[in-house]
């Protein structure tokens, strides 16, 4: 009786022990309340909300990540976050954007590092309005992007053609430029800051090299030969 009491109490240790482990791992890898950890794949990202649209707006967002022990594999994780729904992105942004009083239609356009804005304004103001439109776009946008706007509806079909292309298209980058060139012909809202011109591109600083404002010097260049 007492070796059978024994072997019962020492598989009762062990097992809890399995389970202490088991769990231990489980706080660091797996889903601990609402934090997401980073062997959880994607869609396990607040599962407890289910479909419920109007708690899902009210809920916070919370997401932790941790080095995952196996070598190599935070590089994946860190592409991961190079990449964005673009199409997501720019649906947010029109949708913000006729929340303008002023704005009655508007198309967006993101690319690898600019949002192409175009719409049609009922304004006296278009300096104001055409601020108000890249500012509710700047707020959603990672902050290396630079944003374009027109208030042309014409600028709407431009910007339609656009659509179907790609960063591996075929001159993709000279068409971008071209569209950018007609875009800043049209009224771009206020300076960012000192630093920033109207369209977020950096003057002088560290990451000059990243932003397309020789398309601007080139225009004032021409402009200064009329």
């Amino acid at each position: 009786m007492k070796k059978t009491l024994l072997t019962l109490g020492i598989c009762g240790v062990i097992a809890l022990t399995g389970c202490k482990d088991q769990d231990a791992g489980e706080d660091i890898y797996k889903e601990s309340g609402n934090t997401v950890n980073i062997s959880d794949r994607p869609d396990l990202y607040n599962r407890n909300l289910g479909d419920n649209k109007q708690q899902r707006a009210e809920e916070y967002g919370y997401v932790r990540h941790q080095k995952s022990p196996v070598p190599g594999e935070n590089v994946t994780r860190n592409q991961e976050i190079l990449s964005l729904d673009r199409e997501a992105l720019a649906n947010t942004i029109s949708l913000m954007a006729i929340q303008i009083p002023e704005v009655k239609d508007c198309a967006t356009l993101v690319t690898d590092e600019e949002v192409l804005i175009a719409y049609e304004a009922d304004t006296k103001d278009r300096k104001a309005t055409a601020d108000q439109v890249k500012r509710s776009a700047m707020s959603f946008v990672p902050r290396f992007f630079h944003v374009y706007v027109a208030d042309d509806k014409k600028m709407i079909r431009d910007i339609e053609n656009l659509s179907p292309l790609d960063s591996d298209s075929v001159g993709i980058e000279s068409t971008i430029d071209a569209t950018i060139k007609e875009m800043l012909q049209y009224p771009q809202g206020y300076r960012i800051n000192n630093d920033e011109n109207e369209n977020g591109e950096y003057e002088n600083g560290m990451n000059d090299d990243m932003d397309r404002d020789d398309i601007h010097e080139s225009m004032d260049q021409g402009q200064n030969n009329k």
